[in-house]
């Protein structure tokens, strides 16, 4: 499979390098788990990675006209900083719900943000109508071979830094599935690839449903610590296949399981991360993950910061 070349992984990491950090990893021999810190990463999530490969990759006319996405927040950070840089429009769209300290650091960054009432399935749909309606460039936040690349960097920086760890087992968050089908993309020529689990929330179980069973029919959207993660994929999403074809294990994790580790990193590791990167640290803590060692990648720690008191004071 070549929907995402591994060319396109290979310029999205030369293209975008000037403008973001090289994570650090560490490693915890009592859990026999690297760490791969995106919470560490400019505006605190991977998701800039993607977003400025695609905006960059945009011809100047396709940005001048104007940028248009959804987001729960680090999707529209990282739009919101590529706009900047190219010096142009960007308007988000989010939920009613939304974290309010995404949305002000969206909004800090220069973005303009339209409010839905709902979820991000609601907003997903109001900005795409949106762009349609006024000719507006629509940043998908997965739907995207070239969010995908820029997003899949993660991978080039792994397999660089741990060359030397054998029999690996990457662990990693999924919403829409931009990380981790570009991940499996990166991977997938090697002679042995490391194993490729993904984690989702139970309050938004979309991929997870259509990876095990073909269909998303009948899932609900409900609020989660992982608000990342939350909403439906997208009818014809190009991560779809890929998931199916890259991915060997697929799990999901409560929110008492988030929100315990949540409280582990900082415990443990005085990270402060968000419930969306917490998942795949919370597969390791439950016992889903069998095969080490594991690779857990940490996407973001955008957590409102009260929420995340009270987190560290219950567990």
């Amino acid at each position: 499979m070549t929907l995402v070349p591994i060319q396109w992984i290979h310029q999205a990491a030369e293209r975008i390098a000037p403008h973001i950090h090289h994570t650090p990893i560490s490693y915890d021999p009592d859990l026999d788990v690297y760490f791969k810190w995106e919470n560490q990463q400019i505006t605190g999530s991977f998701k800039l990675r993607g977003a400025l490969n695609k905006v960059l990759t945009l011809q100047d006319w396709e940005r001048q006209r104007g940028l248009v996405t959804a987001s729960a927040g680090n999707h529209g950070q990282g739009v919101a900083v590529a706009a900047k840089l190219c010096a142009v429009g960007v308007t988000v769209f989010t939920s009613d719900h939304a974290v309010p300290n995404k949305i002000k650091a969206m909004q800090d960054l220069g973005a303009e943000i339209r409010q839905v009432k709902g979820g991000y399935a609601q907003a997903e749909a109001a900005g795409i109508a949106y762009a349609l309606e006024n000719n507006l460039s629509w940043i998908s936040p997965y739907n995207d071979g070239q969010i995908i690349a820029g997003q899949a960097t993660i991978a080039l920086e792994l397999m660089h830094d741990l060359a030397k760890v054998p029999n690996q087992n990457w662990i990693v968050p999924a919403g829409g599935g931009g990380l981790v089908s570009g991940i499996g993309a990166a991977i997938s020529g090697l002679e042995i690839p490391p194993r490729l689990t993904a984690v989702q929330s139970e309050a938004s179980s979309f991929l997870h449903a259509i990876f095990h069973t073909g269909t998303q029919d009948g899932v609900v959207e409900l609020d989660s610590l992982a608000d990342g993660l939350a909403g439906p994929v997208e009818t014809g999403s190009v991560t779809i296949p890929m998931v199916k074809a890259y991915v060997d294990d697929f799990y999901l994790v409560s929110e008492n399981d988030i929100a315990a580790a949540i409280a582990y990193a900082w415990q443990h590791y005085q990270q402060r991360i968000e419930g969306s990167g917490a998942v795949t640290l919370a597969a390791i803590l439950t016992g889903k993950v069998i095969h080490h060692p594991a690779v857990v990648v940490i996407t973001g720690g955008n957590i409102q910061p009260e929420v995340h008191a009270q987190i560290i004071s219950q567990y």
